[in-house]
């Protein structure tokens, strides 16, 4: 019989309410931290997080906070579920001998703006004297509204220690929700957060109504550019076939609860990029994350050409059109080259 533990989590939106139901399902007391109070008192009254995920009722174990070292403090396990532009700020609310002891679990999808740092590097950075092979991403093509209902579902963990990656299977696996384990955190990283950013391309794909054509090419494009910046940061090529890369990019990219591709939906129709973010609650994180990937990619001399017209599209107001246009006139290439 599998022990009890003891888990928070940060960050109350949609996927963390999913996984503190998911974990309570499997026999785990969990503490959700929320930033607002609202959201939290309307949890606690309603049973429900309309915000994020309408008509659902949660387990009435569920324990919520606004207390980030509440939630934390003495904790087998700390998952992080918040934004990942929000991740540096919101560990800063809590003593990092709260967080040196558990395990920490990220589904945070994405780079840090102008630091270029993945959501690994951050959590390190943020916590003196890490420990490496306690921290386990967790990753894989997962839409909350799916998972919240049971659907069969696959995803990865990986870290560096595999014990600790064994230890997150033997926690969050049920008969609705399978994990495999890898050893490439850089690679699973990568495939989850850079799919974002072709996923709002697809979305651009189906506002203009430029074809499936359109959208296969991208999808596959996208994976080569996303597969030769990871090999450039030293991630394992093959982890780009598996689901934190081919399977998270399918979905995101085909999905109706996919952000980014509502996101990049809206743009193709019309509607400028700025107005389009400012009408959501939800984050997208492939927005930030696209200058941030145009960025990384820069200073790593990894030529990326979908990433530069999406940057160019959200950031510089670039026409879509013209930006297709100009992806479809470079220079012939090899289809498989480094």
């Amino acid at each position: 019989m599998k022990r009890s533990l003891n888990i928070g989590i940060l960050g109350a939106g949609s996927w963390g309410s999913t996984l503190a139901a998911l974990l309570i399902g499997n026999a785990h007391r969990v503490t959700l931290w929320s930033w607002s109070a609202e959201d939290a008192e309307a949890i606690r009254s309603t049973g429900r997080n309309e915000a994020y995920l309408p008509g659902i009722d949660l387990p009435r174990e569920l324990h919520v906070t606004t207390d980030a070292e509440e939630a934390v403090s003495g904790r087998d396990i700390v998952v992080i579920a918040t934004p990942s532009q929000y991740l540096r700020s919101v560990l800063g609310t809590v003593p990092a001998a709260a967080l040196r002891d558990g395990l920490i679990v990220n589904v945070a999808k994405g780079i840090e703006q102008h630091s270029l740092l993945r959501m690994s590097q951050v959590v390190a950075d943020c916590i003196p004297d890490f420990d490496a092979a306690r921290y386990v991403v967790l990753s894989g093509p997962s839409h909350a509204e799916e998972v919240i209902r049971r659907k069969a579902t696959t995803v990865v963990a990986a870290s560096t220690d595999e014990r600790s990656t064994a230890r997150v299977i033997s926690t969050f696996m049920n008969d609705y929700f399978r994990v495999y384990a890898s050893t490439d955190v850089i690679g699973v990283e990568l495939g989850g957060s850079l799919k974002n950013v072709i996923a709002i391309g697809a979305g651009i794909c189906d506002g203009a109504e430029f074809g499936d054509n359109t959208k296969a090419a991208l999808i596959t494009r996208g994976i080569a550019e996303i597969r030769r910046l990871g090999e450039q940061l030293d991630a394992d090529p093959h982890t780009f076939a598996g689901l934190s890369g081919l399977g998270d990019l399918i979905v995101t990219t085909m999905s109706r609860h996919s952000r980014n591709r509502y996101v990049g939906e809206q743009i193709g129709r019309g509607t400028p990029p700025a107005e389009v973010i400012a009408g959501m609650r939800m984050v997208a994180e492939g927005v930030p994350t696209t200058q941030s990937a145009r960025d990384l990619a820069r200073a790593r001399q990894v030529e990326m050409p979908i990433v530069e017209q999406m940057y160019a599209i959200l950031f510089d107001g670039k026409d879509p059109i013209l930006a297709t246009q100009e992806l479809m006139t470079r220079q012939a290439k090899q289809e498989v080259w480094s």
